[in-house]
């Protein structure tokens, strides 16, 4: 899309003074995305929300939200880097188990996250750091050295953030932004196997709304369900226990609340187009 070689199907590391062009129409990306503006360039709209940005700062994106920017600058003048991963580059890593820790990625955050010098250098060696592990090829080491490097960029972005968010407050978040962090806490915890799959009206009622009126607000902000939002959680939390070879694929659909194994393997091969085994067995 923005003319730069492929050196890895799963992950990109761009230098986007090499950029062609720049997307412009609304598209849900399949990619975390990392982002790091060393000059200002446009509109960036995150959900429903401008990102808040400037320039020496970086942003953050995850799989399956919806992304648009506004360019206000040719490619020529962009200065940056762009880090862009696939979910299954970091599936069976300690990166992809934890990778939900990293709240930055969510919708909830529309804040840049502001750099002092000494953080951007950190930041701009970490990218040309993983461009040259991609551009030395591929070996046995590669995924390792990759994600490792992907991880302690996350950890450091965790004390920059904690530096500058560290008042946040869960009470002006707004909904969806609440029921991200309810979803994540959901799956984090035992309540899969003492309550069973999450529901809409569970977390409705969390939040207290109406199951309808929780359901409108979640439709107009991501343009598709709360229900299908759920699922596609429920699927990627899936692919991870899949990929632990000790749980059968029936103890994996207990421990993420279905009653029944098959209901599990009937989701799983509509939404990923494999059974959870093929999948299993692909990886």
């Amino acid at each position: 899309m923005i003319g730069v070689k492929t050196l890895h199907p799963l992950i990109s590391a761009v230098d986007m003074s090499e950029v062609d062009n720049f997307p412009l129409s609304p598209m849900i990306s399949n990619f975390y995305t990392i982002y790091f503006i060393e000059i200002e360039c446009g509109v960036m709209k995150y959900g429903r929300n401008n990102y808040d940005y400037q320039e020496g700062t970086l942003l953050f994106t995850a799989p399956q939200q919806l992304i648009q920017g506004e360019p206000t600058i040719s490619p020529d003048e962009a200065k940056g880097w762009v880090l862009i991963f696939h979910p299954d580059l970091i599936r069976n890593t300690t990166l992809g188990k934890n990778i939900s820790k990293y709240s930055y990625f969510s919708y909830y955050t529309n804040e840049a996250l502001h750099l002092s010098e000494d953080e951007k250098d950190l930041v701009n060696n970490s990218f040309k750091y993983i461009l040259s592990e991609l551009k030395s090829g591929s070996d046995k080491h590669s995924k390792e050295l990759i994600t490792t490097a992907i991880e302690l960029l996350l950890k450091y972005c965790n004390r920059f953030y904690d530096r500058q968010f560290f008042n946040r407050d869960f009470t002006n978040k707004s909904i969806l932004e609440k029921f991200d962090l309810l979803l994540n806490d959901y799956f984090s915890s035992d309540k899969p196997q003492r309550i069973g799959l999450p529901s809409v009206a569970f977390f409705a009622e969390k939040l207290n709304l109406s199951a309808n009126y929780f359901g409108d607000i979640i439709k107009k902000d991501i343009s598709f369900s709360a229900q299908e939002y759920i699922q596609s959680k429920i699927i990627e939390v899936s692919k991870e226990l899949i990929l632990n070879p000790e749980k059968t694929i029936t103890e994996v659909a207990y421990e993420l609340g279905f009653k029944y194994p098959q209901h599990f393997m009937r989701l799983f091969k509509k939404k990923v187009g494999v059974s959870p085994l093929t999948y299993r067995n692909m990886s």
